[in-house]
C-alpha cells in the first residue's frame, strides 16, 4: 500500500502519546498515514502484549490510519542489527512513503533512542538499489522518503517547526485513552508508572498548550528537522 506518511514508534502508544494530533490532522487533510510499532510493548509494567495489540488497533481506528504494522522486535531490546534494518527497509519499500516521522535521537527510554538510529539507517539504506529485499516473493524497488522529522517524547528539544493540532487534539486524547491499561485506573491492582498517575494526561495537555502558545494557537506538537526546510517566500511564514 502506497502511503504519504509512515510514522515509526518503538512501542504501541508511542505515536499516540507524541504526535497523535499531527497524525489525525494529516488523515483529515486526505493523506494516507501508516504506523509502525517496532515492538509489541511486552515489557511494559502494565498490561500484556495481547492487551496492547487490541488497544493499538482501537487507537488506529480512532486516528483513521491506513495501516499499522508490528515488527515484533523484542521490547527493551531494540538493536541496530542487519536483520532489524532490513525488516524496516522492507516496510519502507512496501509503503513507499514521502515522509517519515521518527523518534528523536535523545530520550529517556533507551528503546526510543535505538528506534531513532534504526529508523534513520533504514531510511537511508532503503534507497540503495544494491540492497536487495523481497515482499510477497517479489523483488522490491529501492525507495528513500524525501524527508524525515523527529517527534518529541519525554525529552524536549528546540523545535524546527510546530504543527497546529487545535482541531485534532481531542482525537489525540481519545486515541491515547484507547491504551486504557497504561493510564490511571483506581481499580487496577497493577504497579503504578509515570503514565498511570492521575496527573499524566494533564501533563500532555499542558505541553500541547505550551507549544501551541509559541505559534499563537491552542495546541501544538513540536518536531525537529535535521535538514534545513525551504520556503517559497516570506509570505508563507505567517500564522
Amino acid at each position: 500500500m502506497k502511503l504519504d506518511v509512515l510514522v515509526i514508534g518503538a512501542h504501541p502508544d508511542d505515536v499516540e502519546l507524541s504526535c497523535g494530533g499531527t497524525v489525525a490532522k494529516l488523515v483529515r487533510q486526505g493523506h494516507s498515514v501508516g504506523l509502525v510499532d517496532l515492538t509489541e510493548g511486552e515489557m511494559g509494567t502494565r498490561g500484556s502484549r495481547e492487551i496492547r495489540a487490541a488497544e493499538a488497533a482501537e487507537a488506529g481506528r480512532i486516528l483513521g490510519i491506513a495501516s499499522r504494522d508490528t515488527l515484533r522486535i523484542p521490547d527493551a531490546g531494540i538493536e541496530n542489527t542487519r536483520e532489524n534494518i532490513l525488516a524496516l527497509v522492507r516496510l519502507i519499500r512496501q509503503h513507499r512513503p514521502d515522509v517519515l516521522l521518527i523518534p528523536h535521537s535523545v530520550d529517556r527510554h533507551p528503546d526510543h533512542e535505538h528506534a531513532h538510529i534504526l529508523a534513520r539507517e533504514a531510511w537511508f539504506y532503503a534507497g540503495l538499489r544494491k540492497i536487495e529485499t523481497e515482499f510477497g516473493g517479489k523483488p522490491q524497488e529501492a525507495h528513500r522518503p524525501r524527508s524525515y522529522y523527529h517527534f518529541m517524547q519525554w525529552f524536549e528539544f528546540p523545535p524546527s517547526f510546530i504543527v497546529d493540532i487545535s482541531e485534532t487534539f481531542d482525537v489525540r486524547i481519545e486515541a491515547m485513552r484507547a491504551f486504557r491499561s497504561q493510564f490511571y485506573d483506581p481499580s487496577s491492582t497493577e504497579p503504578g508508572t509515570i503514565l498511570s498517575t492521575p496527573e499524566f494526561l494533564e501533563l500532555i495537555r499542558t505541553r500541547a498548550e505550551y507549544y501551541g502558545d509559541k505559534i499563537g494557537v491552542k495546541y501544538g506538537e513540536a518536531f525537529f528537522s535535521p535538514a534545513q526546510i525551504p520556503v517559497p517566500d516570506l509570505f508563507t511564514l505567517h500564522r
